[in-house]
């Protein structure tokens, strides 16, 4: 059973979760929340709503629930993307590198990652 898509705001927040793992619900809030001017029950919902979709888990530790992304939450990130090149790419990487390299804010460990992905890329094609 392949699991529910989310939003911008509920990616933006699994990615705060899985920087900040085991936070609290008041941690979430005045650290990712307040930024955003998200009230302490939206911040909840949201925790609640990928909590039910299987992308966060949740431990009663010392009294509190603390929350963490579950190893499923990678595949968001992925899907997010997969989505977004079909969509509105049309299946092209071609135009969102093109941007990468007119915007010239890529720092050295992202082009290096990147260049590692290429050199993956080719190593699979010559594998062939």
């Amino acid at each position: 059973m392949s699991k529910k898509t989310i939003g911008d705001q509920e990616l933006a927040l699994l990615q705060y979760i899985g920087e900040s793992p085991k936070s609290t619900v008041a941690e979430v809030c005045a650290g990712y929340g307040e930024a955003r001017g998200l009230a302490r029950s939206t911040v909840l919902t949201m925790m609640e709503r990928l909590r039910a979709k299987g992308y966060l888990g949740r431990r009663k530790i010392d009294g509190m629930f603390r929350y963490s992304a579950t190893n499923e939450s990678g595949e968001v990130m992925t899907g997010a993307v997969a989505r977004f090149v079909e969509k509105t790419l049309q299946g092209s990487v071609s135009p969102f590198v093109a941007w990468m390299s007119e915007r010239g804010q890529v720092s050295d460990t992202e082009l290096a990652e990147l260049e590692a992905l290429v050199d993956t890329l080719q190593s699979r094609r010559k594998g062939r």
